[in-house]
């Protein structure tokens, strides 16, 4: 059973998807990705499971953040809400719990019109870290974003290899906007391409992590991790070789509805 435009308290699960994390290029030495948390403290991984770090979310108001609705079950997040309890996590050096969450009434795996995003309430606001800020406009295509995650790595040769839970930034393009934002990584032999220096795409462990989108005032959460065309060809094995394409939730579609949920409108982060 999957809540939808509710708080996320009794009775709920929400159907599996695979997660996403960082592939890079080949070509690039692997230590140019490599980031500390604190360079972007209002992104943060949902759970620890052994050496893996699970699913991401961002914070974009005090008391709330986002994520992937699918990550809910992928950690524990579903079943600690639903009994009751807390779900603690490290946010920009500091514990916090949250209380609730929020999945987007369109949330359904079956539909080709699935929403694939949930909202995340703190039982307490904190101003620290700050929010960053949603991307409200509807121009997002052909514009270079940052792309976050702790999850597997591997190189756009071999698709993953192994996880070892370091956090890793990508850039990449976005290619498509439609309802979601797609992003392709394209192989550097291909002289007709467009590979960025530090070109990347998401792979299994970074659901529900940001595309940045950088403007003069700063970044933009322009899109949440959800997903990998799958394509003739592919496998959870060669996942984010090159020529694959991320799929990304498109935020600006959804401002009305994280609006509602809030309570309050957009932007958050004043």
């Amino acid at each position: 059973m999957i809540l939808k435009t509710k708080l996320f308290l009794l009775g709920v699960l929400l159907s599996s998807f695979s997660s996403q994390a960082i592939i890079i290029r080949h070509d690039v030495a692997p230590s140019r990705y490599e980031i500390r948390s604190t360079q972007f403290p209002a992104v943060f991984f949902l759970e620890r499971q052994g050496n893996r770090k699970v699913c991401v979310a961002t914070v974009i108001h005090r008391r709330w953040a986002v994520t992937a609705a699918h990550c809910a079950e992928e950690t524990t997040l579903a079943n600690t809400i639903e009994n009751g309890r807390r779900f603690g996590v490290q946010v920009g050096g500091q514990t916090r719990e949250i209380d609730a969450l929020i999945v987007h009434p369109d949330y359904d795996q079956d539909s080709a019109t699935d929403v694939d995003m949930a909202l995340l309430r703190f039982r307490e606001e904190s101003s620290v870290p700050r929010p960053l800020p949603l991307q409200l406009n509807e121009d997002e295509q052909g514009e270079a974003v940052t792309l976050l995650g702790w999850g597997f790595f591997g190189l756009g040769t071999t698709g993953r290899q192994y996880d070892d839970g370091r956090l890793r930034r990508a850039h990449n393009r976005i290619s498509s906007t439609t309802r979601r934002l797609h992003i392709r990584f394209d192989d550097p032999r291909d002289h007709s391409g467009d590979s960025l220096d530090l070109e990347g795409i998401p792979g299994l462990g970074d659901s529900g992590g940001p595309a940045l989108l950088e403007t003069e005032l700063g970044f933009r959460l322009a899109g949440i991790a959800v997903g990998e065309v799958e394509g003739d060809n592919f496998s959870e094995e060669t996942q984010g070789k090159y020529g694959s394409v991320a799929i990304y939730e498109r935020v600006s579609q959804h401002i009305d509805w994280i609006e509602t949920v809030i309570g309050s409108k957009a932007p958050f982060d004043s």
